[in-house]
């Protein structure tokens, strides 16, 4: 009795130790800010619900309603997000505005119009005179190849290169030495940015190569979303890196107002050394990722590697963020690297995507690739939060006679969004497609692989926030090595998988189905 008694104080004090750290960090004083700011809200219309002028402000809140709901309606931006806030704003009526006003749309103050302005403006100067291979890329590859170069030639100012080697890593963990090792060669500078930082064997193995290599000269910056590291590091941590020579900025730093400008963040992930060599893929800077330590089971994620002209493109698109986050003006020519020398096989096209250009880059590279597949479409995502063009072009696909193979995670790392995921089982199945879960856990890789001829590999989930609203990147392979063993890795994955079927999919509660398809109506706002 006593030792129970005993094991009951200590897990008591453990709870209320937990509780203590959380309402202390950096997170739970933000919780506990934007808390209190919703009660001041509900405070607020408590108040002149009793006023004698309730009768007008609710006419002006209708009003209001009224146009955020026209202006929705009217927007350039993603269907199934106009129905979202749509059921919102007309379902909380008349303040449902004030949610839009908000947290809703994508709107930019003129500051940041010039910020991105400026960021477009030195990517076209650095990057648009070497556009315009995609017609030679045609003559050697086919017409597919040089429509889906041209496009992001003309919108993300990207050009199609050669010269330049790939290696597809199909684990963080096989990715991990070959990292290391490419940092300790760094001669000029190193260029980081990512989503998630987190201090363990991957980041400070990295941070101890960073220290040494500041204290020799070599020019040393990291970018890190606010966000994607809020729980992970603290705020002060920029100070710190600063104090080891390590030059650092924090993307859209978060601050404890209900606000849309939170909605967009920084989900890309570069490794730049020497302008000569870059990693990127779906791999954060956590230990997890390397599955040092365990989370959702055994973590699946990819990542590839690039040595030769293509990585300019990357520095380029580094380097605007870093004068982004700081509002600086600096010119790119000195990071330039002198040519690569040739022999590589195939060509490579890194691209990124901006969510205040209204142009969905990413998304718009993988129904390109859906479309354009003869034989078949093999594809890994942690999310399966698609639209209805994603969903068409797959379905079509499938019913066209392209074998189109999905494979999702077994474990989640979050259950509404892995309901979500599961909610559009049904339908691509019953159109041919192939729905595979990673068993032996979570499956972070964002790869698709087409017909033996192109492939890509990058950040890009398939949901709304990272085709509408996040920084991402990517790297598009035609004819590469990598893209054949992109494909075998697909297929060594899948037999790890387990496959989902329609007897699945229909043998689940009434209600059970009535959340998913609640989850999916919502899906375009979480």
């Amino acid at each position: 009795m006593q030792k129970r008694t005993q094991n009951q104080t200590n897990k008591k004090k453990r709870v209320q130790s937990k509780i203590g750290k959380l309402l202390f960090h950096r997170m739970g004083i933000v919780g506990v800010l934007i808390i209190a700011q919703i009660v001041l809200y509900g405070a607020g219309l408590i108040v002149l619900r009793d006023s004698t002028n309730f009768a007008a402000v609710e006419w002006l809140f209708l009003a209001l309603s009224v146009l955020s709901a026209l202006w929705i309606v009217g927007a350039k931006t993603n269907p199934g997000y106009k129905i979202g806030w749509l059921i919102i704003v007309l379902g909380l009526m008349p303040f449902g505005s004030v949610a839009y006003l908000l947290l809703g749309g994508n709107h930019l103050s003129q500051f940041n119009q010039r910020r991105l302005r400026s960021m477009e403006r030195k990517i076209r100067k650095n990057l648009t005179a070497e556009c315009g291979r995609a017609a030679s890329l045609g003559e050697l590859m086919g017409e597919n190849s040089a429509r889906m170069a041209h496009y992001l030639e003309q919108t993300t100012h990207c050009p199609v290169y050669g010269n330049t080697r790939t290696k597809y890593y199909p684990l963080g963990d096989v990715c991990y030495d070959d990292i290391l090792k490419a940092l300790r060669g760094a001669e000029r500078y190193i260029f980081i940015e990512y989503f998630i930082i987190e201090e363990g064997k991957l980041w400070n193995s990295i941070l101890d190569i960073l220290r040494e290599k500041a204290q020799r000269g070599v020019e040393v910056r990291v970018i890190y979303d606010d966000i994607g590291s809020i729980t992970t590091l603290p705020s002060d941590y920029p100070a710190m890196l600063e104090m080891l020579g390590v030059h650092c900025r924090v993307f859209n730093r978060f601050v404890p107002v209900v606000s849309l400008r939170q909605n967009n963040r920084d989900h890309r992930k570069y490794m730049i050394i020497d302008g000569r060599v870059a990693f990127t893929g779906g791999i954060n800077m956590a230990d997890e990722y390397i599955n040092v330590k365990p989370r959702f089971g055994h973590w699946k994620d990819s990542a590839i590697r690039l040595e030769g002209d293509a990585v300019w493109s990357m520095t380029v698109s580094f380097l605007a963020m870093w004068d982004f986050t700081n509002s600086e003006e600096e010119h790119f020519t000195p990071f330039r690297p002198a040519p690569a020398q040739g022999g590589a096989e195939g060509y490579v096209q890194p691209y990124h995507d901006c969510p205040w250009d209204k142009e969905p880059v990413g998304q718009t590279v993988y129904l390109n690739l859906i479309y354009r597949a003869q034989r078949y479409v093999y594809i890994t995502t942690p999310y399966l939060v698609i639209d209805y063009s994603l969903s068409m072009a797959l379905t079509t696909a499938a019913k066209s006679g392209v074998d189109v193979r999905i494979i999702t995670p077994h474990i989640p790392d979050k259950k509404t969004v892995f309901e979500t995921t599961r909610s559009h089982y049904e339908e691509l199945l019953e159109a041919g497609v192939q729905v595979f879960e990673y068993e032996p856990g979570f499956i972070h890789a964002k790869n698709f692989v087409v017909d033996d001829l192109w492939a890509t590999v990058g950040t890009v989930n398939l949901d709304y926030r990272s085709m509408f609203l996040h920084f991402e990147n990517g790297v598009l392979l035609y004819g590469t090595p990598s893209v054949a063993a992109i494909r075998d890795d697909f297929l060594d994955t899948q037999a790890k998988s387990l496959r989902v079927t329609l007897e699945d999919c229909r043998s689940i509660s009434l209600p059970h189905r009535l959340l998913r398809d609640l989850l999916q109506l919502f899906a375009p706002l979480f």
